[in-house]
């Protein structure tokens, strides 16, 4: 059992899950880069609960604020990628599928959170949840004749 999580561990590792924003941007191909940023704001999200938990408020700051910008780059290399998402909607369906569970997340955390802390978290909500809206507009737009 040991060795299962052993190999776990590496393989999140290798998925670029501790990767930083900067790193992510340097990936060359705009669809994995995408799914990179999706993951990279799900871990910032955890950092964000830690620091919490911890009375970190600088790290709750900068933790949510990668959590936002992970979503605005995710949604800037898809459409960096010059794909049609109602022709190819693979990577697009896969984030925005990231980005509501992403939007799920963050409303348990802003439940958790106090009131007096609650207008950082919501702001950005507001920015995943933009992109979330433009992610399903794209997916849905009507066929081009």
């Amino acid at each position: 059992m040991a060795g299962f999580a052993l190999i776990f561990l590496l393989w999140l590792g290798g998925n670029g899950l501790a990767a930083d924003l900067d790193s992510i941007r340097q990936e060359p191909n705009s669809e994995r880069r995408s799914e990179l940023a999706m993951d990279h704001a799900g871990a910032a999200l955890d950092a964000a609960r830690s620091a919490y938990d911890a009375g970190n408020q600088e790290a709750i700051r900068t933790s949510i604020e990668e959590v936002a910008a992970s979503a605005d780059l995710a949604y800037a290399s898809l459409n960096e990628s010059g794909k049609d998402a109602r022709r190819s909607p693979r990577f697009f369906k896969k984030a925005e599928l990231s980005a509501r569970q992403l939007l799920r997340r963050i409303d348990g955390f802003k439940d958790a959170m106090s009131f007096d802390e609650r207008p950082l978290i919501e702001r950005a909500r507001e920015r995943v949840n933009g992109v979330h809206e433009e992610l399903i507009r794209l997916i849905m737009a009507p066929k081009k004749k």
